[in-house]
């Protein structure tokens, strides 16, 4: 289980997430909703430990990651796995070597630097892009790929770190819907099949109803909702982003009502 109690981080005057507290069974799929600078993204940064909590603890299976350094926290984010709104691939590489990035912090430093990696290593890394739909794009570079395939690179690279938990921070935010749906789509498999924890923050009130077992909604900061998908109603929207369901962004309307509509 993870758990947060008490997380805060303050950037100068400003409180980017206030006093945050959560358990996460493991194998639950969650999504983080809320308005932009609602503390969505500093929040799963610091679960990672890309940034550090001003205050509070992290735990997950009783260990204190807020005290981890050197190896122990590498290895922290190795099983902690996360992606990235903007793909965060070489674009100039393969996408068979992006995905075999995965594997760094598994093997010795030397051969990482490398980049000597074994067969067993390339035939899991050609399985795992299989598994997505994307063997056959395994020798392209990756700057020539769809957002949408790119997206799905990026979560093979991070099936190949082995981890526990699975971060995705706006995962979706610049895809199409129809790519959003497969992307979203492949994290559900990923959840269901692998029985991964999976933590994604959303802007789309639909993507989260869709898929996600649990939604934690933020505001300011602080969490302002934690319950399924059938208690997310229209006080509760209100809560979240400060608006009714209607009056919210047009632009993230249409986006919902499209995926929606795919998913169904």
């Amino acid at each position: 289980m993870l758990e947060l109690e008490g997380l805060t981080r303050r950037f100068g005057d400003k409180t980017a997430v206030d006093q945050v507290g959560l358990r996460i069974p493991d194998g639950q799929m969650v999504g983080i909703i809320g308005r932009s600078g609602a503390g969505k993204s500093t929040l799963l940064r610091m679960i990672n430990r890309l940034t550090d909590p001003t205050e509070g603890q992290i735990r997950y299976a009783g260990r204190d990651v807020t005290l981890l350094s050197g190896k122990a926290l590498r290895d922290w984010r190795t099983s902690c796995a996360m992606i990235f709104q903007q793909f965060n691939l070489v674009g100039r590489l393969d996408v068979l070597t992006n995905v075999l990035v995965g594997r760094l912090n598994h093997r010795p430093v030397l051969s990482s630097l490398l980049k000597m990696f074994t067969a067993e290593e390339r035939a899991m890394a050609l399985a795992t892009l299989d598994r997505f739909d994307l063997a056959e794009q395994a020798l392209q570079r990756a700057d020539t790929l769809s957002g949408g395939q790119q997206q799905r690179v990026a979560i093979c690279r991070a099936l190949m770190q082995e981890p526990k938990i699975l971060l995705a921070d706006e995962p979706i935010a610049s895809l199409d819907p129809r790519n959003a749906k497969i992307v979203m789509d492949a994290l559900r498999t990923v959840n269901g099949a692998d029985r991964l924890t999976v933590i994604v923050n959303l802007h789309t009130l639909d993507t989260a109803r869709a898929y996600c077992d649990r939604i934690v909604g933020m505001f300011a900061g602080r969490v302002v909702f934690d319950g399924t998908p059938g208690q997310l109603d229209a006080a509760t929207v209100r809560a979240i982003y400060g608006v009714d369901e209607s009056e919210i962004d047009d632009a993230e309307a249409i986006t919902s009502t499209s995926l929606s509509r795919a998913v169904a």
